[in-house]
C-alpha cells in the first residue's frame, strides 16, 4: 500500500459514533506512520444507501468493516463471498479486489474463537447464545469448530430457539457457557441487561459478552456476582480487526 493516493477504510453501521474500529485503526495507522491511510465511520440509516456510498467513493476505498445491523443486509450488494462467510451467512469485512469487485468475509468467528479458547475447560460442552442476529452467526460457527453444541435464546421461539421464559436451573446446569450476542447493555444504555435468571450462574460457567463498551456490562457484573468467569468483547474485536487488516493487505 505504498501508493501516493490516500487509501480510505471505514466501518459500515447505524448509529456507530461509539465505534471501536475507528479509534483502533486511527491509532494503528498513526503508530505505524501510515499517513496515506485513513479510517472513518460510514453511518447509514438504511442499507439502501450503501450503493451510493460505493459509487461516490470507489476510487479511494480499500476496505470496509461491517457492524450491527448490516452484517446480513449487506450481502446482496456484494459480488462474492469467502467460503466461510457464505457458510456463516454474515459479513463483517469487505475487501475491494483488484478488478474492483466487492468480496465479503467474516472475521467475527475467528475473533470470538481466539478470545474464548483460553477460558474453556473440559466441562464447557454446551452454550446458550442470546440473540439470533448477524453477530450470533459467527459465534455459532466458531462453537461448531470448537466442538461445542449450542442453543439459541430469543424473544421469538421456534424449532431451533428457546425463549427467555424457558431458561431455568436445568438449562443453566446443562449449558455452562452463556454468550450475549445481543446489543442489550451497550453504551449509552448501560443499565439494561438480557432477561436471564442470573441466580443460576455458578463458578463452572463462562459469561461472554460481545459488547466491549462498557467494559463490564450488567450481564457480566451479574454473572460475576455468582462466581462465573467473565469476558467482554474487546479481545474478540482486536483479533477480528487484525484479521480484517490481513485480508485487506493480501
Amino acid at each position: 500500500m505504498a501508493e501516493s493516493t490516500k487509501k480510505r477504510f471505514g466501518l459500515l453501521g447505524k448509529n456507530i459514533s461509539y465505534s471501536f474500529s475507528k479509534g483502533y485503526f486511527a491509532e494503528k495507522f498513526a503508530s505505524g506512520s501510515l499517513n496515506d491511510l485513513s479510517y472513518e465511520n460510514f453511518d447509514l440509516q438504511d442499507i439502501s444507501e450503501f450503493e451510493t456510498l460505493i459509487e461516490n467513493n470507489h476510487q479511494e476505498l480499500a476496505g470496509i468493516n461491517v457492524t450491527i445491523p448490516y452484517k446480513e443486509a449487506v450481502i446482496p450488494f456484494l459480488d462474492k463471498l469467502s467460503k466461510k462467510a457464505k457458510l456463516i451467512g454474515a459479513v463483517n469485512t469487505i475487501k475491494f479486489t483488484r478488478n474492483g469487485k466487492l468480496k465479503g468475509y467474516n472475521t467475527d468467528y475467528y475473533g470470538f474463537k481466539k478470545a474464548i479458547k483460553p477460558l474453556l475447560a473440559e466441562h464447557h460442552k454446551k452454550a446458550l447464545i442470546l440473540g439470533t442476529g448477524g453477530a450470533s452467526k459467527g459465534v455459532c460457527f466458531a462453537l461448531d469448530e470448537l466442538g461445542i453444541t449450542y442453543t439459541f435464546v430469543s424473544r421469538i421461539k421456534n424449532e431451533n430457539t428457546i425463549s427467555y421464559e424457558d431458561l431455568n436451573q436445568d438449562a443453566f446446569t446443562e449449558h455452562t457457557i452463556v454468550i450475549n450476542a445481543t446489543p442489550v447493555g451497550t453504551s449509552p444504555d448501560i443499565t439494561a441487561f438480557p432477561a436471564v435468571p442470573y441466580q443460576y450462574f455458578t463458578p463452572q460457567h463462562i459469561a461472554f459478552d460481545l459488547i466491549y463498551n462498557p467494559a463490564v456490562t450488567q450481564f457480566l457484573s451479574k454473572a460475576a456476582a455468582q462466581g462465573a468467569q467473565t469476558k467482554n468483547g474487546y479481545d474478540m474485536l482486536v483479533y477480528q480487526a487484525e484479521k480484517s487488516w490481513e485480508i485487506w493487505n493480501k
